[in-house]
C-alpha cells in the first residue's frame, strides 16, 4: 500500500507540475500570451510549488527523479522505493504531456499551417519544444551558441543548485531554514530562478521525466526526428545525465560536507555572539 501512495503521490504532482510548465510554453509559443521569460519561470515555479502543496502527503513530493536519487544517496529514502517514485515521475508526465496536446492540438496544428512548419522536419522543433527541452533554445534567437558539453554542463549546474536547496531547506539541523510549511515556495522560488538563468542556454529541464516522457509523447505524436533530433542521443545525455549527474553530487557535497559542518556549528553554539 505504501508503495501505491508513493506512485500515485508521485504521478499527480508530476503530472501537475508539467502541465502548468509545458502549458505556459505553450501559450507563450502558440499565442504569446506571455511577454517574457520570467512568467514563464514564475507559472514553472508556481507549478512546482502548488505540485509539492498538493501530494507531500501521500509520497515525498520529488516530482524529479535526479531528486529521488539524491534522497537515496543521501540516504534520506530507502532504495527499495526508487521503482515506485521513478514510475510515478515518468508516467505523471507522460499524462501531463497528454493532456496538453488533448487540449492545444488543434492549436499547434493552426500554427504550424501558419508558419508553413510540417511536422517532423528540423522546423518543427519550434512546436516540438512545447513538450521536449532542446539546445540552444530555439527561441533564444542566433546568440545562443551552445554545445552538447556546454547543455550538460549547465543541466548539471542547475541541478545541483536545486537539489543542495532542498537539501538545505528541509534538513533539521539547518536552523536558518524557514518553517516546514513554507519550504515548497522557497523550492518554487529555487526553480523560477534557475530558469531565469538557464533557459536561454537548454531551456532548463532540470528534471529527467519533465523532459524524456513529454519528448517520447512528441514522437509518438508525429514529430518522430524532431522532437528527439540528435543522432548521438545527446538529449539524453543533456537532459536525464546531466540532472542525475547534478543532483548526486549536490547529495554527496551536501551529507559528507554542508551537514557535518551544520551538526559541528549546533553543538558549539550559534558562534554569531560577539
Amino acid at each position: 500500500m505504501n508503495r501505491l501512495h508513493d506512485f500515485a503521490g508521485e504521478a499527480i504532482g508530476t503530472c501537475i507540475l508539467v502541465f502548468f510548465g509545458c502549458g505556459s510554453v505553450a501559450a507563450a509559443v502558440l499565442f504569446s500570451a506571455h511577454s517574457g521569460l520570467f512568467q514563464v519561470a514564475a507559472i514553472w515555479g508556481i507549478g512546482v510549488t502548488l505540485a509539492i502543496y498538493a501530494t507531500r502527503h501521500l509520497s515525498c513530493a520529488h516530482l524529479n527523479p535526479a531528486v529521488s536519487l539524491a534522497m537515496v544517496i543521501g540516504r534520506r529514502m530507502a532504495p527499495a522505493k526508487l521503482p515506485a517514485y521513478l514510475g510515478g515521475q515518468f508516467a505523471g508526465a507522460f499524462l501531463a504531456a497528454c493532456l496538453l496536446y488533448l487540449l492545444f492540438g488543434p492549436s499547434i496544428a493552426a500554427y504550424e499551417s501558419v508558419h508553413g512548419i510540417v511536422r517532423g522536419t528540423p522546423e518543427s522543433v519550434r512546436t516540438a519544444m512545447l513538450f521536449g527541452e532542446f539546445y540552444p533554445n530555439p527561441g533564444a534567437g542566433a546568440v545562443a551558441m551552445v554545445s552538447s558539453m556546454n547543455a550538460f554542463g549547465a543541466e548539471a549546474v542547475g541541478t545541483f543548485i536545486l537539489v543542495f536547496l532542498i537539501f538545505s531547506l528541509t534538513e533539521g539541523c539547518n536552523v536558518g531554514r524557514p518553517d516546514e510549511a513554507l519550504a515548497p515556495l522557497f523550492i518554487g522560488l529555487t526553480v523560477t530562478v534557475i530558469i531565469c538563468i538557464l533557459a536561454p542556454l537548454t531551456q532548463a529541464g532540470l528534471n529527467p521525466a519533465r523532459d524524456l516522457s513529454p519528448r517520447l509523447f512528441a514522437w509518438l505524436a508525429g514529430w518522430r526526428q524532431a522532437a528527439m533530433p540528435d543522432a548521438g542521443y545527446g538529449f539524453l545525455t543533456v537532459y536525464v545525465l546531466g540532472p542525475l549527474t547534478g543532483g548526486s553530487l549536490a547529495s554527496l557535497f551536501f551529507t559528507s560536507c554542508i551537514q557535518p559542518l551544520m551538526n559541528k556549528k549546533n553543538q558549539t553554539g550559534c558562534g554569531c555572539q560577539k
